[in-house]
């Protein structure tokens, strides 16, 4: 369930809704994955100009969310997080949750009515958007499938006798939802998006963690303070060459492509109570070199976004087949064609 706060620019807290790492951190992490793929990636996508869109379209799941469009701002916003802790509600596990995102919402809504006792009604409202468990997992599954779609029609519009606007368009969309998703997966990465305890500690408080609005400092005022992009280079550096998702040990096949992301959230919901010492113990300031401890800390988590993203990224273009139905109107379109015009 989320009330966030906007982080906006760099330092100022400005209004409702936070920003993931900001542009800058989600950004970063679309640059890393673009350093890790392999050198025989379709070309189209490395060369500077494509390389720039997909780092900026790593901002624009948030550019959608903050605006003044309610129903927009309904649909955005479970899309960027993932309250792990809220599963038992549903007698769910992260092994159970089903693959389909709408089974998974009847599900919640069921609980919702049944049980309207541990739901309490959240702030002032108006999108009906804070009162979820969020979709994140489903978001980046979603995406893949979109990618590995389009990664097919490009195929097959190469193959079977595309025109060339055609091809161009094909790939366009492409790098359209390459830099989209990666926004997402830098969400995942971001341990506060895995949890209940996304902005300060709520519940029972034994170890006396922050229960003031943390989120978007870590999000973006200590990636600015530390100077994080700086170490773009030495990022680069650490990330592993791009590979095929891996699921216990084995390329992970179009339908299991959920599971793996669910448990690459499970594992970033396992830094949360780290986290949150780590900001007590004020290794999160930036202040000096106590507060400069955590440094590597958020660079790791922006670099295991990086190489999962990178790695989703192979995984659609490697598992993308000829579209057969696509294919078949091509050859349709093409017998039509009087021999020698122009396409």
């Amino acid at each position: 369930m989320k009330k966030l706060l906007l982080f906006a620019g760099l330092s100022a807290l400005v209004g409702q809704t936070a920003f993931a790492w900001d542009y800058e951190g989600h950004r970063l992490v679309n640059q890393l994955a673009l350093s890790a793929l392999p050198k025989d990636f379709p070309a189209f996508a490395l060369t500077p100009q494509a390389q720039e869109r997909i780092a900026f379209l790593a901002g624009e799941p948030d550019r959608w969310r903050n605006t003044p469009n309610l129903e927009l701002q309904h649909s955005q916003e479970p899309e960027h997080f993932f309250d792990l802790e809220e599963l038992s509600l549903y007698g769910l596990t992260p092994e159970t949750l089903p693959i389909y995102r709408y089974e998974f919402v009847s599900i919640v809504a069921a609980a919702h009515k049944a049980h309207p006792e541990n739901f309490p009604a959240s702030r002032d409202d108006k999108a009906h958007k804070y009162n979820w468990t969020g979709l994140l997992p489903w978001t980046i599954t979603e995406n893949y499938a979109k990618l590995k779609s389009e990664f097919s029609y490009l195929k097959t519009f190469e193959t079977e006798g595309g025109t060339a606007v055609e091809i161009a368009n094909a790939k366009e969309n492409i790098l359209y939802t390459m830099g989209v998703m990666g926004h997402y997966v830098g969400d995942a990465a971001q341990p506060l998006h895995t949890t209940k305890f996304f902005n300060g500690w709520i519940g029972d408080n034994p170890n006396h963690y922050a229960t003031n609005k943390i989120h978007a400092w870590i999000d973006g005022g200590y990636i600015a303070k530390a100077k994080i992009e700086d170490d773009l280079g030495d990022m680069r550096n650490k990330m592993h060459p791009a590979q095929p998702v891996m699921l216990n040990g084995q390329p992970a096949a179009s339908e299991q492509i959920f599971p793996a992301v669910v448990g690459f959230i499970v594992e970033q919901n396992k830094l949360v109570e780290p986290l949150y010492k780590m900001d007590k113990e004020h290794k999160l300031s930036g202040d000096d070199e106590l507060g400069m401890q955590g440094k590597p800390v958020i660079e790791g988590q922006l670099i295991k976004g990086g190489e999962l993203l990178s790695d989703i990224w192979v995984s659609a273009w490697k598992q993308a087949t000829v579209d057969d139905f696509l294919a078949k109107q091509l050859h349709r379109r093409n017998q039509s064609v009087p021999s020698g015009a122009a396409k």
